[in-house]
């Protein structure tokens, strides 16, 4: 069973090729860097770790940018590109936080983690 937030294109954590398939979902999500790092590739749970930490801090830098955005630029650019910067800030946002949840479970998968149908 998938829980809600699944990424699309990883299969559920009982399918044969999860493994495989998390890992490549995982390296496409990160730097190029990572795929030279064998230990990644041979132990997914350290991949999950790592993207999952990479996913958080992008998050926390689209916050801190949208946060300090009107002050640190508010005289240098024209207010209509201000607010357009700000839109798309936030459209980032959310597509990290839903993209924190899909890295956080298939972590959670790769450690074990199974889900089970609730009635």
């Amino acid at each position: 069973m998938k829980p809600a937030g699944w990424p699309v294109d990883v299969p559920d954590p009982e399918d044969p090729a999860f493994t495989d398939r998390a890992v490549a979902w995982l390296l496409d999500l990160g730097p190029a860097e990572w795929r030279t790092m064998t230990v990644v590739r041979e132990q997914p749970v350290l991949l999950a770790f790592r993207a999952h930490a990479d996913v958080r801090a992008r998050l926390e830098g689209a916050r801190a940018t949208y946060s300090s955005a009107r002050a640190d630029l508010g005289d240098t650019v024209t207010p209509q590109a201000l607010e357009a910067f700000l839109s798309a800030l936030e459209a980032e946002g959310a597509a990290l936080i839903a993209r924190e949840r899909e890295v956080g479970l298939v972590e959670e998968a790769l450690r074990g983690r199974r889900w089970r149908p609730r009635l």
